[in-house]
């Protein structure tokens, strides 16, 4: 029988939690969201609190951590201000670039600059996509939860996306997965790549009726 060791969260400081989360929480697909400031500054940074949350309407999740003073990072403050940002999907070649941006610069500071990327304007958006970056999600602020003084979770509604025309079928919307070749974040400094995949096909009751019959009653030979 496996042995599991209890943690009771209610007799953990803020850290231990966050150590535990993110060592069992894994992988976290990673947001690398750009945004612009009122003033017209561009800021990127990567986020691995984050998700889709639904399709209809589309919504996807970002926890952005604050300062430890209480102080809104760069990209939920530009969030507030113009309502718009936009998530990249990051990839295996993204990374070393995605880990500059990742680095405390000041507001006065372009990350993108730093780390040699190559942007476009939106189309639904003002704020820029990277053009080396797998997928992109424009996103419009739907709504932003103060849930406590360590993070914001806000909620965006996703206008369009652009995906690598190598890495989509237009026609069924099929999207290359193993072509897409994200990472994940792990615990600590770890990433996770994702091009070792398997597949597992979810069952009908009917299936799985007929497959416990098969086991129950195998068949006899005369």
């Amino acid at each position: 029988m496996n042995q599991h060791t209890h943690f009771d969260f209610a007799d953990l400081n803020a850290r231990q939690r966050y150590k535990l989360l993110i060592g069992t929480v894994i992988p976290r697909p990673i947001a690398f969201i750009t945004t612009l400031s009122k003033d017209g500054r561009r800021n990127a940074g990567p986020f691995s609190f984050f998700n889709v949350l639904t399709h209809d309407p589309a919504i996807v999740a970002i926890g952005v951590e604050n300062y430890d003073d209480g102080r809104m990072k760069d990209t939920s403050r530009n969030i507030r201000d113009t309502e718009e940002f936009t998530v990249h999907i990051v990839d295996d070649a993204l990374a070393a670039q995605m880990e500059i941006c990742a680095i405390k610069f000041g507001p006065d500071v372009d990350e993108l600059a730093e780390a040699g990327l190559e942007t476009v304007p939106g189309l639904a958006v003002k704020s820029p996509r990277i053009i080396s970056a797998p997928a992109a999600l424009e996103c419009r602020r739907y709504m932003t939860l103060e849930v406590g003084k360590a993070r914001e979770i806000i909620l965006g509604e996703v206008l369009g996306i652009h995906i690598r025309a190598d890495l989509v079928d237009p026609q069924n919307l099929h999207v290359d997965q193993m072509g897409m070749d994200a990472i994940g974040r792990m615990g600590g400094h770890s990433y996770a790549r994702t091009r070792d995949q398997f597949d597992i096909k979810t069952l009908s009751v009917e299936e799985w009726e007929g497959r416990k019959r098969d086991v129950l009653l195998p068949e006899t030979t005369g």
